[in-house]
């Protein structure tokens, strides 16, 4: 892989309510965002790192990402603004683009994600573009559901699947506030 940047990269973890993750960054961008438990991630982190110094902790782009990172668990944040390098062909960089622009606290299925990129028929691989997405959460993923309702997959499991999209249900529904009467 050819990059324009840094060849030093920063592995750190970040603790949230969900399970424990991984940031890999360079001095410019976010490279993967993801659970420490997710199966095949070893592998990503290998073809992300092949050929680059790799240093553990944190350096200002992870630093960022772990900000908001606590103000998206705190219910805060909605919309990420971390520079991400999306590593991946030029169809899953479409599809990730396209995820990027549901809104918060709102689903799609992977056949209205289809159409939203112009090929229909392609939702097979709109699904597999999603699985292959390296950066969690900030490209939003779990907001893709099967046209039936039903959740369908999620890299970091199901059960992460419900629980994000709860916590933007909730975090994006008015509070109601009930002062005391004088």
């Amino acid at each position: 892989m050819t990059r324009n940047h840094s060849s030093v990269f920063y592995v750190d973890s970040l603790q949230t309510p969900i399970r424990d993750m991984f940031a890999v960054a360079n001095k410019e961008s976010l490279y993967l965002l993801d659970f420490v438990d997710r199966l095949g991630l070893k592998h990503r982190m290998e073809m992300i790192c092949a050929d680059v110094q790799v240093v553990s902790g944190g350096n200002p782009v992870t630093a960022y990402i772990r900000k908001e990172m606590k103000d998206y668990f705190q219910g805060h944040l909605r919309k990420f603004q971390a520079p991400l390098y999306m590593h991946g062909t030029e169809f899953q960089k479409m599809v990730w683009s396209e995820l990027m622009k549901v809104p918060y606290g709102d689903t799609r299925s992977y056949l209205e994600q289809a159409r939203a990129i112009s090929k229909p028929t392609s939702f097979r691989a709109v699904a597999n573009a999603n699985a292959a997405n390296n950066i969690c959460i900030i490209i939003p993923c779990h907001r893709i559901i099967n046209s039936n309702g039903e959740l369908g997959g999620y890299g970091g499991g199901v059960v992460r699947k419900q629980w994000l999209l709860d916590h933007e249900k909730a975090a994006s529904e008015p509070h109601t506030c009930i002062l005391p009467v004088k």
